[in-house]
């Protein structure tokens, strides 16, 4: 039996947020029907994004609606508020967050008070100041940047494929990855593997015309693969005729062209910029503890640490690896982490509120998969090491046993077989993105977005 009536604030509806609020849809079923426990769970989108899933959306593998889970058809005992918590107080048990409707009512925000504080907003692109790099990149964190990403790369190959240009053509068919961790290394091996397919339906292109740079700043690439599984996916996409650039670093890339540190220049319409993220800037807005790196300080029961009431993990939360030989270690920020933690989270939430003692979270890392394109990948785990169709197939086995509800099992399932029957799509809907663009024009007016102007280049 819950003590008294608690309020609960989930703030985030990523992996934790989600699945946090899963766990004690079921942990605390009679007393939500009770009425002793009310659960909220604030989020800017009405939807948890599937990370993992996203070069395979871009690549056309798997449709984007299949890549993320309605919050408000698996939290139905929940209230879901589509919206974004600005600043806690937690001295005081109050967020203040805006919605869809504040600008409309014009009062300039809302206020929640709650009892328990889930704090789960996840993190932000690490970006840098670099020149051109806000005007003309495109981060890969969400669905709409991976499915802009796959309409930007057709209309780049459509647009050298019309032109008489050389150089226009050129630009049009470099495309620059900077960062070599699992975002750059999958979106650049899914997408390079779709457009070399895309390329057999154009008259005047071949795979050999386009150019594929991954731009690096350290001296390895997929760390968490290991150091020797890094090395092989170096080698395999330096076969495919990728340029695969380590220790250097995008130092520009205004006016569209690309200039790296080694002293390369590149005129491309396309940069993609994967380099890393940082703790979400919510953060510095409340008064919880936080780490030299901006995460909250946490404890192994995933509280935070010397404040009551009060839990966090994922990549907003420096969590200690109480597995870890070395002392201080801390958690890896990452998925596989994340969804176990949810659910100890939500576990000790519920006897917190029980009044019973808390679980730690204890998880050794297992391992890694990675996929390099169709057919292609590389993968270590629990201390063996695949590559190629093994380690693909392991890539899709494990991801489709971790993606969220059996709805969404069953339709990625499906739409992989069926790709494995037909020919990929190879169409761009770039035009969905601007939907009001041609009633605009026809209605007269100027359109609201001016093709000119797309900072991607898309036409």
């Amino acid at each position: 039996m819950v003590k008294e009536r608690a309020r609960i604030l989930v703030v985030g509806g990523g992996y934790v947020g989600m699945y946090t609020a899963l766990r004690l849809q079921r942990k605390l079923k009679h007393e939500l029907k009770r009425g002793d426990v009310e659960i909220t769970v604030v989020t800017p989108d009405p939807y948890m994004t599937y990370q993992p899933f996203l070069p395979e959306a871009a690549a056309g593998s798997i449709s984007p609606r299949h890549v993320v889970v309605p919050l408000r058809r698996v939290l139905h005992q929940c209230h879901v508020v589509i919206g974004e918590v600005t600043s806690i107080d937690h001295a005081k048990r109050t967020a203040a967050l805006t919605t869809l409707a504040t600008h409309e009512e014009g009062q300039g925000g809302d206020r929640l008070d709650y009892d328990e504080l889930v704090l789960a907003p996840g993190s932000v692109a690490r970006t840098l100041p670099i020149p051109g790099l806000a005007e003309y990149a495109i981060g890969f964190k969400t669905v709409e940047e991976a499915i802009g990403l796959r309409n930007h790369v057709i209309e780049q190959m459509d647009i050298a494929s019309s032109t008489r240009d050389p150089a226009i053509r050129d630009a049009a068919l470099t495309f620059v990855f900077v960062g070599g961790g699992y975002a750059g290394v999958e979106a650049l091996g899914e997408l390079e593997d779709m457009a070399r397919y895309t390329t057999r339906y154009y008259h005047n292109l071949r795979p050999e015309d386009m150019k594929w740079i991954l731009v690096e700043a350290t001296d390895r690439i997929l760390p968490e693969v290991g150091e020797e599984m890094g090395r092989y996916t170096v080698t395999e996409l330096r076969r495919r005729n990728i340029q695969v650039l380590l220790d250097t670093r995008l130092e520009s890339c205004a006016d569209r062209v690309a200039v790296l540190s080694d002293g390369q220049r590149f005129p491309t319409r396309t940069v993609v910029w994967t380099a890393g993220v940082k703790p979400h800037p919510l953060l510095a807005a409340t008064d919880l503890p936080l780490d030299t790196r901006g995460r909250l300080t946490c404890t192994p029961q995933l509280t935070v640490d010397g404040v009551e009431h009060a839990w966090a993990a994922g990549d907003a939360a420096a969590v200690p690896d109480v597995t870890a030989e070395e002392p201080g270690r801390q958690t890896a920020p990452n998925a596989q982490h994340a969804l176990r933690q949810a659910k100890v989270l939500g576990d000790n939430l519920a006897h917190a509120l029980r009044g019973e003692p808390l679980d730690t979270y204890a998880h050794a890392y297992v391992g890694s998969v990675a996929s390099l394109g169709l057919h292609k990948g590389v993968a270590q785990i629990y201390g063996r090491r695949l590559k190629g169709y093994p380690a693909w197939f392991m890539h899709r086995l494990y991801h489709l046993s971790r993606v969220p509800t059996f709805n969404r099992k069953a339709r990625v399932l499906a739409e992989w077989t069926l790709s494995g029957l037909f020919k990929r799509e190879i169409v761009s809907l770039g035009s969905l993105e601007h939907p009001r663009a041609e009633f605009e024009l026809a209605a007269g007016g100027k359109p609201h977005h001016d093709p000119s102007d797309d900072p991607k280049g898309s036409s």
